[in-house]
Parts: C-alpha cells; structure tokens; sequence
C-alpha cells in the first residue's frame, strides 16, 4: 500500500478542496508513491510524535494540524518546526495534514464534538459559499446521453441540456474527474468549455455544526456535562442566563468568529475555544458561550480518523498516538 492510497481514502472524508483559503493542508513533507509501513495518528506532529512514530514503525503521520504553516525559509534546527520536518526527512518519515478540510467536513470534527455530547439533528453552522461549480459545454446531440450518464457516473449532480450546451453542476472538489472524463469521452478531438462558481452554498460542507439534545437540560447540569463529556479541566463561560439548554452549537478550535451565527441560528449555548475576554460579552443574555480549551474541543479528532482508515483498511496499521501535544497546562 502507498501513501496515495491513504490520502485518497482521506480525501474522500474531507476533499482538500474543503479546507480554508489560509491553510497548508496536504501531503507537507514525502512521497506518494512510498510504500506504508504504517500510519500514526495525532493532532499535532512534535519531535516526540517523530521519535514515535520511529519507534512503531510507522513512516507515514496523519496530523490533524500541519507542521508547516506559514512556509520555511530554512531548515537549520532553530526552532521545533524545523526540527520536526529535519528528523522526518531523515528518518522517511511522511506527514500529511488534515485540518480546515476535515472542520468543514460533515462527518468531520465538528460531528465528532456532536457525537460525544449526543447532539442530533445536526446541520452545518456556516455553509461554506461557492462550493458548487457549473461546467457549460457544446455536445453533438447524438453523443448527449452517453456523456451524460459518465459525468452522472463521476459526481455530476444535475445536468441540464440548454440552448448554450450541456450545463453541469458538481462540487467542487470533484473538478478534476469531471473535466477528466469530459475529456475522455467528448466525440471532439478539440473541446472549449467554461467553469464558473456558484455562489450558492452547499448545506453538508462548512464550519461548525448546530444540533440538539433529545430533551432539554438545565445550565448548571449542561456545564458539568460538558465538562465530564468532553474531557477538560477548565471551562471559561459566559453568565449564565436561566434557561434550559436544548439547541447547542459547536465549532472545535477558534470559534469567536461564529458567535453571532450561533445566535441567529437559535443555539442556547455555543461550545467552542480561543475566546478573548470581550467576547464573552457578546452572548448578550442570548446564549451561553463555552470555552472548553482548543485542544480539548478537537481531541476526539485523532479517534475519529483511526476509527475510519481502520474500516476502510482493515489488517493494517493505523495506531493512535500516545504523545500528549496539548501546549496548555492546568493548575
């Protein structure tokens, strides 16, 4: 099996065409086509995850967050960036990075968080804008059906045959086998088509996620919930406001920029991390605002993702790892 093999199955759960425009997700630091001896599993890739990952024989680590962030400009082992990525090169050592692809996933870390506190209903809390794609396209009417039901085949979801050509709407991340097998099954040898992006938003694909308890529960019982469910030793939260909690939204990591979305969607609480100290003003006696740690809203993240390669490549080394990478300590 190859790293390919891996990252394809990834790329089913969270296409990288997901993640933010200011994230470095992907395959940071190998080669697709070395074979795997097996896979490690983290949030973070520290020098203590490598040493690791060396002693399990594992040359491949799938790391929620990515080591390589902001780019490098050299590699001289002054900081544990560098260090990591120079221990990794020499030990063939692969490191691919999931992050902002997997959090606008619906089965990502958002449904994860949903899961531990049994949150149903689930819809995303931002949709993501301009994730579908229209392809318009000249086809001889003869050969019509046939393209048709191969672009249906690869992804296309709707398909429209007006006066300007084949009209075809797909996600976008499925771009590639779309013009792909336009290009293999068109009758012309020379084929001009158009892509545009639809500013429509697609309900599956987004940050955060909004759902509800099956029956309501009051704030003070909802905290230590929240609290014993999620794992932390600390939850910062804003005043509480008097009233059952039923509707919750979530978003792991750095949420304070979907606090009025919480809102405006109805949540009674927003459970997430990273709020500065003014934020919590701004739940208004509208919701309550949890801070649960940044590492404690996405430690089940690890779970999730061994939990899948492991169904879908059974007999195979897919190991949880066992390095602590939380930078945060509680007194």
């Amino acid at each position: 099996m190859k790293i390919k093999d891996i990252t394809n199955a990834l790329e089913e759960l969270a296409p990288l065409s997901y993640a933010e425009d200011f994230d470095n997700v992907g395959l940071l630091v190998g080669q697709f086509d070395t074979e795997v001896t097996g896979v490690l599993v983290t949030l973070d890739t520290l020098e203590a995850v490598v040493e690791e990952a060396i002693e399990k024989k594992c040359n491949l680590i799938l790391s929620f967050h990515p080591i390589i962030f902001s780019g490098l400009k050299k590699l001289n082992g002054k900081n544990y960036v560098e260090r990591v990525v120079i221990k990794a090169v020499q030990h063939n050592i692969a490191i691919y990075a999931i992050h902002t692809a997997l959090d606008n996933s619906f089965s990502g870390v958002n449904a994860k968080i949903c899961d531990v506190l049994g949150l149903q209903n689930r819809n995303i809390l931002i949709p993501q804008n301009e994730t579908l794609k229209q392809l318009t396209i000249d086809v001889p009417n003869e050969a019509t059906e046939r393209v048709s039901k191969a672009l249906i085949a690869v992804g296309a979801s709707n398909i429209q045959n007006r006066d300007a050509g084949l009209v075809i709407t797909f996600e976008k991340h499925l771009e590639k086998n779309i013009t792909n097998t336009l290009i293999a099954i068109h009758p012309s040898e020379q084929i001009h088509y158009e892509i545009t992006a639809l500013s429509k938003s697609q309900e599956r694909i987004g940050m955060g996620m909004i759902g509800e308890f099956k029956e309501a529960m009051p704030e003070k019982e909802f905290l230590t919930f929240v609290k014993t469910s999620m794992q932390t030793d600390c939850i910062r939260h804003s005043k509480t406001i008097g009233k059952s909690i039923k509707k919750v939204a979530v978003l792991g990591g750095s949420g304070s920029f979907a606090i009025e979305k919480a809102k405006n969607a109805g949540a009674d609480a927003f459970v997430s991390a990273d709020f500065k100290y003014h934020e919590f003003y701004k739940a208004e006696n509208q919701l309550l605002i949890l801070d649960i740690g940044h590492y404690e809203s996405e430690q089940f993240t690890k779970n999730l993702l061994v939990d899948y390669l492991t169904k879908k490549f059974t007999n195979f080394a897919i190991i949880l790892s066992d390095t602590h990478t939380n930078p945060i300590y509680y007194l």
